[in-house]
């Protein structure tokens, strides 16, 4: 088999996101135990009872940065996807600010509902069996086995919790041997 192609999630995955995402709820009045990490972002503020548009407009794209080793794996990339829960407002600001150039780029307005990794698939040109999903939820992980995609879990967000038959990633770098497998 050829290499796979990685696609990523965005928040949790490769941006350390997890106070930039907070950061609206709680400056609209949310307790911070409140939110769930991973949700489509329109979802998430209608179950809390925020407008999404004035969460987007507190939303600050240039906080969050990315894990330790996470620049250095996707410079050595020829090509990589994103597959995002992620406004698209925010994603695009984010990946402009960190130079972040990846083949296909969706967001939560390229789904109906949850993202799914069929649509990436078909930007792609590719099949499930050519790429590998590399998220930090459990929705990472159900959107990898519904469209039938290796999953790996970014374990170097202290927030993800493995189950079993999970590929484990501890470090970015693990990222280049699941592509060769």
């Amino acid at each position: 088999m050829s290499v796979r192609i990685p696609i990523f999630d965005l928040d949790g995955t490769l941006l350390d996101s997890d106070a930039a995402l907070l950061r609206p709820f709680v400056a609209l009045g949310v307790r911070p135990e409140q939110v769930r990490f991973g949700a489509v972002v329109g979802e998430e503020c209608e179950r809390l009872g925020v407008d999404l548009d004035r969460y987007v407009a507190l939303y600050d794209p240039g906080e969050a940065q990315p894990f330790p080793g996470v620049e250095d794996l996707l410079a050595s990339l020829d090509r990589w996807a994103l597959c995002s829960n992620k406004h698209p407002r925010s994603g695009h600001a984010e990946l402009a600010r960190l130079g972040w150039r990846p083949t296909v780029a969706l967001f939560t307005d390229a789904f109906d509902g949850p993202k799914r990794l069929e649509p990436v698939l078909a930007a792609l040109g590719v099949a499930a069996d050519e790429v590998v999903y590399v998220g930090d939820t459990a929705h990472d992980r159900a959107a990898a086995r519904a469209a039938g995609v290796c999953f790996g879990l970014a374990a170097w967000n202290p927030r993800a919790e493995p189950v079993e038959g999970d590929v484990v990633l501890r470090r970015p770098a693990e990222v280049v041997a699941l592509l060769a497998c």
